[in-house]
């Protein structure tokens, strides 16, 4: 029987996102975690189907919400993120080695949340008669992965204190205009991500805080230092205060956005 280190890391390699999510979902949580192990970078990371095209991000123009395919296009982004989201807390789980268990399986739990989130989106493509890889797509979020791959504590910082965290920010505007386009499906299903997103990012920040006490660093100054040197996107208004104080960040931090 694989680790659970080891079985993150086939998820990863899975080039279809159907099974890449069905996988993740059925992790056996209790399996070892052999958190000692250091697992070799295999070739081929992360697996990808041959669609969505991916493209630079300022490629991707907006369309209208008054149109089925527009309303059909911005699901499709929601599920790409989504299906991102699922290969970097597996690849969290499987890259970096020697922390405590409950970090490991704590990672496994947001990743299998983020495939229900998947599935979720991808079904409701459907039903507006469109497919998860009809639309291109960007690869931002794996790009920052890549950047951090070296670095746990960059890692932490970048992606679910900084990525994941503007998702918050975006989820209520998001909601509005596909409520207002008439799709209150879409809606509830962002209720549902908003709210197990606040749980994603304050495992961020739980553990990016235990790294930066464990390393003797302040984690604001550091915070900083690190959107800077891995050259973080610039975190812009408005804000959703009451989703980031949900996900630990503290008044200080809260404070600096303003």
């Amino acid at each position: 029987m694989h680790s659970l280190r080891q079985q993150a890391l086939q998820i990863v390699l899975q080039a279809s996102p159907d099974l890449k999510a069905a996988s993740a979902r059925s992790l056996d949580e209790q399996a070892a975690v052999d958190a000692d192990a250091v697992i070799a970078t295999p070739a081929g990371i992360p697996g990808r189907p041959a669609r969505p095209e991916l493209v630079g991000h300022t490629d991707l123009k907006p369309r209208s919400m008054r149109t089925v395919e527009g309303r059909a296009a911005l699901i499709h982004a929601l599920a790409h993120i989504e299906l991102n989201a699922i290969d970097l807390a597996l690849d969290i789980v499987w890259r970096f080695a020697g922390m405590p268990e409950a970090f490991y399986r704590q990672w496994i739990v947001v990743a299998k949340e983020e495939a229900l989130h998947f599935e979720l989106l991808r079904d409701h493509l459907r039903t507006l008669g469109f497919a998860y890889g009809g639309f291109p797509a960007h690869n931002a979020l794996w790009d920052m992965a890549e950047k951090t791959q070296h670095d746990l504590l960059a890692r932490l910082a970048i992606v679910p204190r900084t990525l994941e965290a503007r998702g918050l920010d975006a989820s209520p505007p998001i909601k509005a205009k596909l409520v207002g386009a008439g799709d209150l499906r879409a809606g509830a299903i962002l209720d549902l991500i908003l709210r197990d997103e606040i749980g994603h990012v304050a495992v961020g920040n739980f553990w990016y805080r235990q790294q930066c006490a464990q390393r003797g660093l302040d984690p604001i100054a550091t915070y900083a230092e690190l959107a800077e040197r891995y050259r973080a996107p610039r975190l812009r208004g408005p804000f959703n205060i009451e989703a980031r104080r949900a996900a630990g960040f503290s008044d200080e931090e809260l404070a600096l956005l303003a």
